[in-house]
């Protein structure tokens, strides 16, 4: 009875995971119930290690199903998907994956490596993890941890942070607490001896399969002290650092050094080990560093990034040198900036002034001299060091309009003194929030629908994305106050951070959404120019029609208004890119009220463009253009109000004329060695793209 029993299971479980697979990849249901069945897939690792050989060979299969489809010219929306999901179960897999497996998968990825661009591209990306898991088992899951938890060690110098930007104005008081006591129970299970056990342990059982004894081995290790278990932490490190450099050739002598750790791991044991039967431990990926900021301020990115980047720049593991170079660096503090000697003021005077307070981030400039006191490292690992800042930032096209604005006084700053990008890789991610509940569908052409422009365009582009990342959009506001548990993350937030790691790990295609510069001129003041820039929207209302143009929009349906208006209102010069010969056009809007300007961001790697919407107090003479840059000035002493992104924060009156072109990238300019005040173009920056871009990580990228 007991052998039915166990025949049973296993196939009801086969069928299970048949069915997930299935529906997950097949077009029939929703996509918002997709997200949901590809968490509860990714779970079955965690809770059921058993059925990970199972699961893995079902994704291969689906992924030859949808070759097989590409050769009768199909359509390979899924392949994406499935690559995704595959990478995402084999860095889960807590289990041995058999080889016979690995070159099927490989075998399938190398086809796929023929499709246009983003396809091969993720193909590619995972054909290298994968390549990488066959000869070096327990890789992936090793050295991901170490970067998402700044193992220190003394072989690789791979720290990552994530900062979770949320919008204050889309966050209640109770959706903040919530989001910080989810954050703060994950971050308590982030003990650094017991994640080196677990990263130990894991990695002997992946790499030594049936010949790593897991009980015998926890338990050894759990007995340890602390200074036995780094050494043999430092040991897997250089284990797995040396396997990957090496590749194939190197896979027996990784084995070999894996087999010693094991060793040694035993018979440093001074405790009696009772011998069990062996099992796998199911160790799960734990939750990386994240710090949730409430962004009031556009310098708190900043501050956070060059704190971010001072303090693992000295992260030494011998506290009485660090002690030491922390007073040095304190000294150096109270000194102010470094005295500049005097031959060289003459010409150095003539830069602006990027640094000029002592707060972090100005305090970047003393980088390199106080990195020069550590006699710990040297200035070969300093180059090598790598840390990534993952930006996740949660809210609308407004919050996506401060990072735009962030981002550019970042690239300013840096043209002028790079420090920051030296020593950090900036990862942008989005995670569109709304103030409405999922219960209350968002009806189109409503303000919070126009607010999520680049999610809705994010989600075209990107449909794993789209039924991944959106689906959250409507979902943040119900789990305000729905834990009343603070042990642990209710199932709905536990969704979420799940969710948002899966985010984090697999979006690694980028979307470039274009940046655009706006140059505001207010009304009798020669001399007040304001630059700003705008990621997807402009508003410009002439003042004294707003009314009339609220009024319109509510009465059209019921009956046809005719305003009369007197004289020119806006004058426009543009250049329109829909017709062969790109001719400057100019004109005068004489019963405009109101020119809305919408990035049009290309859903290829090609240009975008600008989307020009002439609003008219009589709503039939509405008109629209298409360009790239456009100038538009109130007339007869009218003057404008702007709004930035759908941001009453970002919004400007007494305007009188705006320039809107796209943003050039600052870093495109190099300034001679001897005037620092005049910039030359780099020898091939013609073949280089000068606009500035935000580059927003998605799972797919844009099609080639």
């Amino acid at each position: 009875m007991d052998n039915v029993t166990e025949k049973v299971q296993p196939l009801s479980m086969e069928v299970n995971l048949r069915n997930m697979v299935k529906a997950l990849f097949e077009n029939s249901h929703a996509s918002s119930e997709k997200g949901m069945l590809r968490w509860n897939l990714h779970n079955k690792v965690q809770s059921h290690p058993s059925c990970t050989v199972a699961l893995v060979r079902k994704l291969v299969k689906q992924l030859q199903k949808c070759i097989d489809k590409l050769q009768m010219c199909e359509s390979h929306v899924h392949v994406i998907p499935i690559l995704h999901t595959l990478y995402y179960v084999v860095l889960q897999s807590p289990v041995v994956i058999p080889v016979k497996l690995y070159q099927s998968m490989y075998g399938c990825l190398m086809r796929l490596l023929i499709l246009p661009l983003p396809h091969s591209a993720v193909a590619l990306s995972t054909v290298k993890s994968i390549r990488t898991e066959l000869f070096t088992p327990g890789s992936l899951y090793h050295r991901r941890v170490i970067a998402e938890q700044s193992l220190k060690n003394d072989h690789v110098n791979l720290q990552e942070r994530v900062f979770l930007l949320a919008d204050p104005e889309l966050f209640s008081d109770p959706l903040e607490a919530t989001m910080r006591a989810d954050l703060e129970v994950s971050s308590s299970l982030r003990d650094p001896l017991v994640l080196k056990r677990k990263v130990v342990l894991r990695l002997l059982q992946l790499g030594l399969g049936s010949f790593c004894h897991s009980p015998t081995i926890q338990q050894a290790l759990e007995s340890l002290g602390e200074q036995s278990l780094e050494a043999i932490f430092q040991e897997t490190v250089l284990a797995v650092e040396q396997g990957v450099q090496k590749g194939p050739e190197g896979w027996r002598d990784y084995i070999d050094h894996l087999q010693m750790i094991y060793t040694q791991v035993l018979t440093s044991c001074d405790k009696a080990i009772g011998y069990e039967n062996n099992t796998v431990y199911p160790i799960t990926m734990p939750y990386p560093e994240i710090n949730f900021i409430l962004w009031n301020d556009e310098e708190d990115l900043w501050n956070a990034l060059t704190t971010f980047t001072l303090r693992s720049s000295f992260d030494i593991d011998d506290k009485s040198q660090r002690a030491s170079v922390q007073s040095k660096n304190l000294k150096e503090l109270n000194k102010g900036p470094p005295q500049i000697p005097q031959r060289s003021m003459s010409n150095l005077s003539k830069r602006r002034n990027a640094f000029k307070d002592t707060k972090p981030g100005n305090q970047l400039s003393l980088m390199d001299e106080k990195m020069e006191s550590s006699s710990t490292i040297s200035s070969s690992s300093r180059e090598q060091r790598s840390h990534t800042a993952r930006i996740v930032v949660m809210g609308d096209d407004r919050i996506l309009g401060k990072l735009a604005s962030a981002y550019c006084s970042i690239r300013e700053k840096e043209s002028k003194h790079i420090r920051l990008t030296k020593k950090i890789n900036l990862q942008f991610y989005y995670i569109p929030v709304t103030d409405v509940e999922a219960s209350v569908p968002l009806q189109p052409n409503t303000t919070e629908q126009a607010r999520l422009s680049i999610a809705s365009f994010l989600g075209k582009v990107d449909s794993w994305y789209d039924v991944n990342i959106n689906i959250l959009q409507s979902a943040m506001p119900r789990t305000a106050g729905m834990n009343t548990n603070h042990n642990k993350p209710s199932e709905q937030n536990l969704f979420f951070l799940d969710t948002l790691n899966y985010y984090l790990r697999c979006g690694i295609q980028k979307v470039n959404l274009p940046l655009y510069k706006v140059m505001m001129t207010r009304s009798n003041e020669v001399s007040s120019v304001i630059e700003e820039v705008f990621v997807s929207s402009l508003e410009a209302d002439v003042a004294e029609f707003k009314h009339l143009k609220d009024k319109s929009a509510k009465s059209y349906n019921r009956r046809k208004r005719s305003v009369e208006v007197f004289g020119g209102v806006m004058s426009v010069s543009y250049t329109q890119v829909f017709v062969s010969k790109r001719e400057q056009l100019k004109g005068v809007c004489p019963m405009a009220c109101s020119a809305v300007i919408t990035s049009e961001p290309s859903v290829t790697h090609g240009e975008g463009y600008l989307g020009v919407r002439f609003n008219s107090v009589n709503l039939e003479e509405n008109t629209k253009i298409f360009t790239k840059t456009i100038s538009i000035k109130a007339m007869e002493n009218r003057t404008l109000v702007v709004c930035l992104d759908k941001d009453f924060r970002r919004t400007y009156s007494n305007i009188q004329r705006i320039e809107v072109s796209p943003y050039v990238d600052p870093g495109c300019n190099i300034r001679t060695r001897f005037s620092m005040s005049i910039t030359k173009d780099l020898p091939l920056s013609k073949y280089v793209d000068k606009i500035l871009s935000l580059p927003i990580n998605t799972f797919s990228g844009v099609t080639s």
